[in-house]
């Protein structure tokens, strides 16, 4: 079990590397671009990942602390209901870009910060 947990957390970690490398991608692409539809693999990667290791966590000793997690699942699905919606237009707004990196900041700082 212990194995399957550190892949998962291996998996998640590289969901988070996707998001961040989103952010590098898509201040190259030039104004009124697309947006690069790997923020929606990479947050669907964490929404995966994360709802099994709280599922993993959950048949543990030490009880889950559901508010964090449920911090984390709601910025989440801001970032994939912002990048949903998004995704198909030609052109996103100005202020996307840096609000997803805020939420994929959020969240990291989240996951570090909150014990």
């Amino acid at each position: 079990m212990e194995f399957l947990r550190l892949v998962l957390v291996f998996l998640h970690l590289l969901g988070m590397a996707v998001l961040v490398a989103m952010l590098l991608l898509q201040r190259r692409t030039a104004p009124g671009g697309p947006l690069n539809k790997g923020w929606l693999h990479g947050s669907l990667l964490q929404l995966v990942t994360g709802l099994a290791l709280v599922g993993i966590a959950e048949m543990g000793e030490p009880p889950v602390n559901h508010a964090k997690v449920g911090v984390k699942l709601v910025v989440l699905l801001v970032i994939l209901g912002l990048v949903a919606v998004n995704v198909r237009k030609e052109k996103f707004a100005g202020w996307l870009v840096p609000t997803l990196a805020a939420l994929v900041v959020l969240n990291t700082g989240v996951a570090v910060f909150w014990v």
